[in-house]
């Protein structure tokens, strides 16, 4: 029996390999079924060595006595441990797959995270398959709007630029942290435009401020991810008309980031601000140039009282050495029309718009923009922005393409260093809606 017995084993353990852990064989690799439990349901197997206690299994026999288990070798049924002996085997369960995902010609090891232009991505089990799910962010870059806008190059009459800056951020991102003008207030579109007499027909058909006052003209500034155009704008404008209408006596670039930090009642810091309040609050309490308050684009505690002058501030000596109080404008006052817009600039100096920014703005890298219909679907907000002049493109499809030249907020790498040309006289993206002027209060 000794012989029969180790035959038996060895022949299921070369085609099962189960494996024995501490005695207790895993007998899960077996086929299924009842062996000891048939031939002895009572659960009374058989005591010491019974041959004929044996049920068969594939091609031979495997024994329900108590000889069957020994230390050395087994030949005991399946469920021997558990019918004969109360004994739940050890059963190990198989490991589970290691899925993977493929995705964009790249192998992803399950649970593993990915980045995709704005949206996170992960290898996730999908039923019996596994897959890369992303979010459904919109892109501020999107490779499609790229791609549609260049095909209409020659309707729209502009080129697109992938700004490496704009990548990975949201068309949400965009809207919140890169424009950053509320929308006007009632008070302001109920703002009744100046008359001024002049003959339009005398108009230059070119103008650029920078030719007319070359050491008077701010340079384009970068608000980074801060939503402070509101800021920017008001501070350039200001800058540019103080030097202006002083004949350079006061040639001072004055300090964004006072308004940002001080002027807080109503409005939102990095996260945008009404024109209204800005002109009024340097109206109120002016402000300080841009070496005494730097730029830091964030929404930092205000560190000046609103009652003070530049000493108090602890300033550098002005370029006036007359002047002892902040820099301070007259009530800002609106322009109605598109000549009323090209005189004010032509006489006393570039003005600030607001426009709304639609999706395909941010990609814009030269020519006179229009934005696309698409652009439309999808989020957009509204920005402020300094025109600094104007002037006529050649049109192969009828007469000259009529722009205003304009200044932008978002360092030289943009747009044609920094500046754009918009389609004027059509009220493009609103640019022609809202558009202010001040008087700046000069020693």
């Amino acid at each position: 029996m000794w012989t029969v017995h180790c035959q038996n084993l060895v022949f299921i353990a070369c085609v099962f390999l189960p494996c024995l852990v501490r005695g207790i064989p895993d007998y899960s690799g077996l086929p299924p079924g009842s062996y000891c439990v048939s031939r002895y349901p009572a659960s009374r197997c058989c005591p010491g060595r019974q041959d004929e206690c044996s049920a068969p299994i594939l091609t031979t026999l495997c024994y329900c006595d108590d000889f069957c288990d020994r230390e050395r070798e087994e030949d005991c049924c399946p469920d021997y441990w558990q019918h004969c002996r109360g004994i739940v085997p050890n059963v190990t369960s198989p490991p589970e797959e290691l899925r993977r995902c493929f995705f964009q010609g790249r192998e992803y090891n399950h649970g593993q995270t990915l980045r995709v232009n704005c949206n996170t991505c992960k290898c996730s089990s999908l039923g019996k398959r596994a897959e890369v799910l992303c979010e459904e962010n919109r892109c501020l870059i999107e490779q499609e709007l790229m791609d549609e806008v260049s095909l209409q190059g020659p309707t729209l009459g502009w080129q697109v630029g992938n700004y490496s800056e704009f990548w990975g951020r949201t068309l949400r991102e965009g809207v919140e942290l890169r424009l950053g003008t509320l929308n006007p207030s009632q008070s302001m579109y109920k703002m009744n435009p100046v008359r001024r007499i002049y003959d339009p027909d005398a108009l230059p058909r070119e103008f650029d401020s920078r030719t007319r006052w070359p050491r008077d003209i701010s340079d384009i500034h970068d608000q980074g991810w801060c939503g402070a155009s509101w800021a920017v704008s008001t501070a350039d404008v200001a800058s540019d008309r103080f030097a202006i209408m002083s004949k350079g006596a006061e040639d001072v670039q004055l300090s964004a980031q006072h308004l940002l930090s001080c002027n807080n009642r109503g409005q939102q810091g990095c996260r945008g601000g009404y024109l209204d309040r800005a002109w009024l609050f340097m109206r109120k309490f002016g402000l300080v140039d841009k070496e005494c308050y730097p730029w830091t684009g964030k929404n930092d505690q205000c560190r000046l009282h609103k009652r003070s002058n530049l000493k108090l501030a602890g300033c550098r000596k002005p370029p006036n050495s007359l002047r002892q109080e902040l820099y301070k404008v007259g009530p800002a006052y609106r322009l109605g029309n598109e000549t009323d817009i090209m005189q004010e600039i032509l006489t006393s100096g570039p003005v600030q718009a607001t426009m709304r920014v639609y999706q395909d703005f941010f990609i814009y890298k030269n020519g006179v923009y229009r934005h696309s219909r698409s652009a439309e679907l999808h989020d957009s907000g509204y920005h402020s922005v300094r025109i600094i002049g104007w002037g006529e493109e050649p049109s192969y499809r009828g007469p000259p393409l009529k722009y205003w030249l304009v200044a932008n907020s978002w360092g030289h790498d943009w747009g044609e260093n920094g500046l754009f040309r918009i389609q004027r006289g059509a009220n493009e993206c609103e640019i022609e809606s809202y558009v202010l002027a001040v008087w700046a209060k000069t020693i």
